[in-house]
C-alpha cells in the first residue's frame, strides 16, 4: 500500500464517520478497544489449527479472515489519524530499529529475542 493509498482510505474512512456522526465515539480509547477485538475475531479463525492447517485455510475461511482484516486496517488507519500518526513513517521507523535490534548475523533463522542474544 503507498503512502497515497493510505491518505485516500484514511479520508474516506473520515468521511464515512462524519456523515454518520460517529467522530464522537471514535476516541483513541474507543478505536484502540475496537482493533484489539477485531484481533481477536482473527486469532478465533486460527485457534486450535496446526501451523499446516493455518498456511491452508478453506477458502470461506480465507474470505472470513480477510474481512477481519479489513476491520482491523480500518480501525488501526481511525487510530493512527486521530492521533495525527503517520502510519507509513512509523512503520518504516520501526523497521529501522528492528534492524538494529535484529542484525541479520544474530537473527537469522532465530526465533530469539533481542534481548536473550549472547
Amino acid at each position: 500500500m503507498s503512502s497515497s493509498d493510505l491518505n485516500t482510505l484514511k479520508q474516506r474512512l473520515r468521511e464515512f464517520a462524519e456523515a454518520r456522526d460517529w467522530d464522537q465515539f471514535h476516541s483513541p480509547k474507543n478505536l484502540s478497544m475496537a482493533l484489539s477485538a477485531e484481533v481477536a475475531e482473527i486469532v478465533e479463525h486460527f485457534q486450535w489449527l496446526t501451523e499446516e492447517q493455518s498456511k491452508n485455510l478453506p477458502k470461506d475461511k480465507l474470505e472470513e479472515v480477510e474481512t477481519e482484516l479489513a476491520d482491523t486496517l480500518i480501525y488501526l488507519i481511525r487510530l493512527a489519524d486521530k492521533l495525527d500518526i503517520n502510519l507509513i513513517t512509523a512503520a518504516q521507523r520501526k523497521i529501522e530499529v528492528n534492524e538494529r535490534k535484529y542484525p541479520v548475523e544474530k537473527a537469522k533463522g532465530s526465533a530469539k529475542k533481542y534481548t536473550e542474544y549472547v
